[in-house]
């Protein structure tokens, strides 16, 4: 057994990660932080986990050394206390955008602020095993992923691995999204996340997690768009990009397959007769499963690449338990055996 605790536990992003943590077979929670709900019960914000936990949230200025250390904190808040953080745990895992990018210019270019910390962005390694598995199992310091941005990177992956994109067309990314992304994204998960009007543009254009898939994947030109649908939970990023020239359908149930089998929460959806024949949200709510599929035009090389996660799941908490289960050498599926649910 190990302990953590999790520094700003209010939110989404900190709630469902209390919920993974709390079911780890090789975890023990010690503390959960919370400025704005001292001293109440974690359930008292978080009603799923009633008869699951006695914790109360504590203050941050109170934390005690631990194992590993959780941080849930709004972004830009984390990098202002790192080194303070750093000194309570060996290892750190960060859900917030504070150390995803590499660059500090690119930093303040996408997030309109200088970094409080740029020393410390070359140190912690971009959380998403299915790019950075052999690091992470290395590291001490892991960043958390864009929920986004983690849509988009999976359904690219099985096409930039294999070496299949024409790289002279851009790449486009349509991401749906459900409510709580605004709130997970907005505030690291805030549970006062506006959820009226919940039909609308979200981003056009410039979405700051568009960094993240240039710097994961080496494609310059793409686009990230963002359009908030009637979900709560979930990202199902459609991608359309070309191929190069001869590539045929063969080719990418190859490359896709490959992906499947390499990674252990990727699902290829790509069937012809069933309920769900493309990849569905709902189908893999509550889980860390991202399910990929594609359709390729082989008059004109479009392919379109599909993605759905849920977004609190592999595009936040769920990602970062797998990183722990890699940096600590356990079964990467540890706590993230949950299918999802059907119907849903």
């Amino acid at each position: 057994m190990i302990s953590v605790s999790i520094v700003g536990g209010s939110g989404y992003g900190g709630g469902e990660l209390l919920r993974l943590l709390l079911g780890h077979s090789q975890v023990e929670v010690k503390q959960v932080t919370s400025r704005s709900h001292l001293g109440e019960y974690v359930y008292q914000v978080h009603p799923n986990l009633r008869k699951r936990t006695q914790l109360k949230f504590t203050d941050p200025a109170q934390l005690e050394p631990v194992d590993v250390l959780f941080l849930a904190l709004p972004h830009g808040q984390a990098q202002k206390k790192i080194d303070e953080y750093a000194a309570l745990a060996s290892q750190i895992i960060d859900l917030s955008a504070d150390f995803r990018l590499k660059d500090a210019a690119l930093y303040e270019k996408w997030y309109g602020v200088s970094h409080a910390a740029p020393a410390w962005l070359g140190k912690f390694i971009y959380g998403l095993p299915e790019l950075h598995r052999s690091e992470i199992m290395e590291g001490r310091y892991i960043s958390g992923v864009g929920c986004n941005a983690t849509a988009s990177n999976l359904a690219l992956l099985p096409l930039v691995q294999a070496g299949l994109i024409d790289l002279s067309a851009p790449v486009i990314s349509e991401i749906k999204v459900g409510s709580s992304e605004s709130g997970a994204e907005g505030n690291a998960g805030s549970l006062h996340a506006e959820r009226a009007n919940v039909i609308r543009t979200f981003s056009a254009f410039g979405h700051r997690h568009t960094a993240e898939v240039i710097q994961e994947t080496g494609i310059q030109d793409v686009s990230l768009t963002m359009t908030a649908v009637d979900l709560v939970r979930g990202a199902l990023a459609t991608v359309h990009a070309k191929v190069k020239p001869g590539t045929a359908n063969k080719d990418l149930w190859k490359a896709y397959r490959a992906a499947a089998n390499e990674n252990p929460f990727i699902r290829v959806v790509k069937e012809q007769r069933g309920i769900y024949r493309v990849p569905e949200p709902k189908i893999v709510a509550g889980s860390n499963y991202a399910d990929i599929g594609f359709e390729l035009d082989e008059s004109n090389g479009h392919v379109v690449s599909i993605c759905a996660i849920d977004n609190l799941m592999k595009g936040a908490a769920g990602t970062a338990v797998q990183c722990l289960n890699l940096m600590k050498g356990w079964d990467e599926m540890t706590g993230l055996d949950f299918p999802g649910l059907h119907p849903a």
